[in-house]
């Protein structure tokens, strides 16, 4: 019998020890092997830094400019005049216009959704706001959601957007910026671990911008309901994985310690009560754990740090031995990181996609063939062919 209950704890030992060490990140300390397979094409130059881009059924391409102007990709050719109707916006820094989201019934209703900053240098604060396309001109522009609470300076806006399944919008909002900024006594930073604060969130909303009923915090008199899951630092990929069901977002870190995680409602990601960062002054360790037992833990660590931004997941025919994989753009290293998935949503591997520009979004085409926009003053439209398909279509 006591032979019995040996066995049995050596094999509960074993198990726990598997379930501890599969549930570990994966951590890249360095470079990484390059991926072959693809060609670049660059289709469009003259953009000044680009941030997101959305497709019109017609085929063309809409891309939002940081400095507040809405470009049109028509036939392969930008449109010299931008689109009209944008208003001002807080362009210093980090902010600007960001994101953009057509509605997921926009052949009917024609909206699109946007995330901008507004303010000033003192005060500024990231919104999500709507508007109707009609020809080259934005009409009906109405905020529906802005962040509860101003902050100073230009850094950590966040703003991807994301629409759900169930039609609710996910939006990610920065945590403020880095030391000295300060809100309320402390560093700003802290508010992303404040569930009464907007700030270091992702939060869920209607189309309208109001608070869906289901919201994990809604029933909490400590959180704001908005709020779907919390301690980020600034989150600036985000994308939904159809295959297996599952939001992934990708954040910065500080010096070093960017993340991709596994998003699910109500959970704490530990920013920066547990981080794999270090301070930029200094190199300091932000915080003695780099996990918690109350917190989530990344699936990926970037201790080289890429600065992580657009996120897709791949889901064409074009690249079928990218079928299920993620696929991040990293400003800093300059390329896009493939993070090899197996079915059940486990990180098996990392490659690079080599650019040599500053890639700012990365999304999958209706044609299956991904796209690029580079984040620089001539900033570029880019597509990846495979190498071996003729039937790509070729840049005019």
């Amino acid at each position: 019998m006591k032979l019995i209950r040996n066995i049995a704890s050596v094999v509960l030992t074993i198990v726990i020890c598997a379930t501890y060490l599969s549930a570990q990140p994966y951590i890249t300390q360095e470079d990484v092997p390059a991926e072959g397979g693809f060609r670049s094409k660059v289709l469009v130059q003259g953009l000044e830094h680009p941030w997101g881009m959305a497709w019109l059924p017609n085929g063309d391409i809409l891309v939002t400019e940081r400095p507040g102007r809405l470009r049109r990709v028509q036939n392969g050719q930008l449109t010299a005049q931008p689109i009209s109707g944008i208003p001002e916006v807080f362009n210093s820094g980090q902010g600007g216009l960001l994101d953009i989201r057509l509605h997921p019934q926009f052949g009917e209703n024609r909206k699109i959704y946007f995330t901008y900053a507004h303010g000033n240098s003192n005060a500024n604060r990231t919104r999500v706001a709507t508007a109707i396309l009609n020809n080259n001109r934005l009409e009906k522009w109405q905020v529906i959601f802005e962040v509860a609470m101003d902050k100073s300076g230009g850094q950590h806006f966040g703003s991807r957007l994301l629409w759900l399944p169930d039609r609710t919008l996910l939006v990610s909002i920065g945590d403020g910026g880095n030391p000295p900024v300060r809100l309320a006594g402390d560093w700003i930073r802290n508010q992303a671990q404040n569930r009464s604060s907007h700030l270091g969130k992702i939060l869920r909303l209607n189309e309208d911008g109001s608070v869906p009923r289901d919201n994990p915090f809604v029933a909490s008199a400590a959180a704001t309901p908005a709020v779907y899951s919390y301690g980020h630092r600034n989150i600036q990929g985000l994308a939904y994985d159809s295959r297996r069901s599952i939001v992934w977002a990708s954040e910065h870190g500080a010096l070093g310690g960017d993340e991709l995680n596994r998003i699910q409602a109500g959970q704490n990601y530990g920013w920066p009560a547990a981080t794999f960062s270090r301070e930029y002054v200094g190199g300091f360790k932000i915080s003695p754990h780099t996990s918690k037992p109350d917190m989530a833990d990344p699936k990926v660590v970037w201790m080289t740090a890429i600065a992580p931004s657009g996120l897709l997941i791949y889901s064409g025919n074009r690249f079928e031995q990218w079928k299920g994989d993620i696929f991040a753009g990293g400003l800093k290293s300059q390329d896009i990181r493939r993070i090899d998935l197996d079915e059940a949503g486990k990180v098996m591997g990392q490659s690079a996609l080599r650019i040599g520009q500053r890639v700012r979004d990365v999304r999958q085409g209706p044609d299956g063939l991904l796209y690029v926009l580079t984040d620089e003053s001539n900033g570029s439209l880019i597509r990846l062919e495979p190498v071996d398909d003729e039937t790509s279509p070729r840049s005019p």
